[in-house]
């Protein structure tokens, strides 16, 4: 039977690694990399640069396109249901045509595999062909956050929320939340003076940025420093948390 590996590989520090997906790099035969445009060609260089680093054995490489969302679409969740049949019907090919029986591939994923990633929900579409899958834990963006910051994620007796920027306007009653995929920076929106937050982006690379502060006082610099980093770039993955103080 194939083999499918799926190896969270950190939030962009080579280091944050962990030896498990050290290991797990080592028996792949094939390694399938999304191909997100010149745009984002650090996330590809970042990924190839740890299998310079960390794999010893013969390997090959199979680099595609990534089949593109919709992003103007007013049906969010019709145009992300629509792109995952479009990745299911590529994880599917790639599968069939790249990996040899008794083979292993694997996808190197950013972060956490389980946490805000869609790669496990995509591949319960694909039936065919068969094969068996595994997860290799990694450093998520959120942990990366609070370390970067120095802070404890969960505060005693009290929960923590983790949600996408699309649901913040929704959420009632911001204790300890932390935000995700906020790609329209819905904390700007918030107008609450007991709200502290901590930001991040490109957490663990040579180009992170950190601030921190009260929301009110600090939103307009992280405003500014996110479209500057953008334009730099290209691109730009951030997270932060929430703190009513």
């Amino acid at each position: 039977m194939k083999h499918l590996l799926l190896i969270g590989i950190g939030p962009g520090n080579p280091r944050q690694i962990t030896l498990e997906a050290i290991d797990s790099l080592n028996r792949a035969d094939v390694f399938f990399v999304l191909d997100k445009g010149a745009a984002k060609g650090d996330l590809l260089r970042l990924r190839k640069e740890l299998l310079e680093r960390h794999v010893n054995r013969p390997y090959r490489l199979v680099q595609v396109e990534d089949p593109q969302r919709d992003a103007a679409a007013a049906d969010y969740v019709g145009a992300v249901e629509d792109w995952h049949r479009q990745r299911a019907a590529l994880y599917g090919r790639l599968l069939h045509d790249e990996l040899a029986e008794g083979q292993c591939g694997a996808f190197l994923l950013w972060g956490e595999p389980t946490l805000y990633d869609s790669t496990l929900r995509i591949l319960e579409r694909v039936a065919q062909p068969a094969f068996s899958l595994e997860v290799i834990p990694g450093i998520s963006s959120v942990q990366a956050l609070a370390a970067a910051h120095r802070i404890a994620l969960n505060r005693i007796g009290e929960p923590l929320h983790i949600l996408p920027g699309r649901r913040l306007a929704d959420e009632s009653g911001i204790d300890n939340v932390v935000v995700m995929l906020d790609g329209q920076c819905a904390f700007a929106e918030l107008d609450d003076p007991h709200l502290h937050i901590y930001w991040g982006a490109y957490l663990g690379t040579a180009d992170e940025l950190l601030i921190e502060g009260p929301l009110m006082q600090v939103k307009a610099q992280i405003l500014a420093q996110r479209e500057q980093a953008r334009a730099r770039k290209g691109w730009i993955m951030d997270t932060y948390l929430l703190r009513r103080r």
